[in-house]
């Protein structure tokens, strides 16, 4: 005969705990299945229904547009966007309301939006296409040796007011237009020395034309620049 041991409740020790022998045997499967089964309790690990559902929610909320926008950083008013954006584009750089107001537009950012941090923009002086303007007209013209009629179709595509354009390029005047053309043939001559007379008219007018200076005054600057050389210039007087 088999004899049957009596273990008492002190000897369970690493067991499932005091009053342990005393489950059924479904809640003795349910507490071996552990956190396997999602049903325990305490700080073992944070499990449990509770944590469950706390994590799933977090999953849920951690995946939401509204979520990555914050985790970016990005403002969700778009009065904010907008100047934010607009900060940005004008750090080292200026640049006209229209160039601004055309991006705000591709980032789909509301007009009423945009229109109330252009004008705020404006209003503190951090967007002035009258001073965008001259600056423009002073850095093209001194170095590159544009021409009024060059500097104003730059401008035109920028968005800056006709008004405010001719008052930029009313800075200079036909004389110093004049000048300017001079000495940019000058700069160019030496290298057509060698071709014919024509084609030295041709490559050193096409040249000024490019740069926006009018027929008359090219021709006129290209045929004294070359009679200073002893060509000939009889017949140049026509237009080219």
């Amino acid at each position: 005969m088999t004899r049957r041991t009596e273990w008492p409740d002190s000897a369970v020790g690493a067991g499932p705990g005091p009053g342990a022998a005393g489950r059924t045997d479904d809640s003795a499967s349910e507490s071996a299945c552990g956190p396997e089964a999602g049903h325990g309790t305490g700080s073992g690990g944070g499990f449990g229904e509770g944590a469950g559902r706390r994590a799933r929610s977090r999953s849920r909320n951690s995946g939401s547009p509204s979520s990555s926008r914050a985790e970016k950083g990005e403002p969700r008013d778009p009065v904010e966007q907008a100047r934010n954006i607009c900060l940005r584009l004008l750090t080292g750089t200026p640049r006209t309301r229209k160039q601004l107001a055309d991006v705000l537009r591709k980032r789909e950012i509301p007009d009423e939006a945009a229109e109330e941090v252009l004008s705020r923009f404006e209003d503190v002086g951090l967007i002035d296409d009258a001073a965008f303007a001259d600056a423009w007209v002073e850095s093209r013209h001194h170095g590159r040796g544009l021409a009024r009629r060059a500097l104003v179709r730059e401008l035109r595509t920028k968005g800056v007011d006709s008004t405010v354009i001719d008052e930029a390029v009313g800075q200079l005047d036909s004389e110093q237009e004049e000048e300017t053309a001079r000495e940019l043939v000058a700069r160019k001559l030496r290298s057509t020395r060698g071709l014919d007379r024509d084609k030295r008219l041709r490559r050193l007018a096409g040249m000024l034309a490019r740069k926006g200076y009018g027929e008359g005054m090219a021709l006129r600057v290209v045929r004294q620049a070359l009679e200073a050389e002893g060509e000939d210039t009889e017949g140049l007087d026509e237009p080219f």
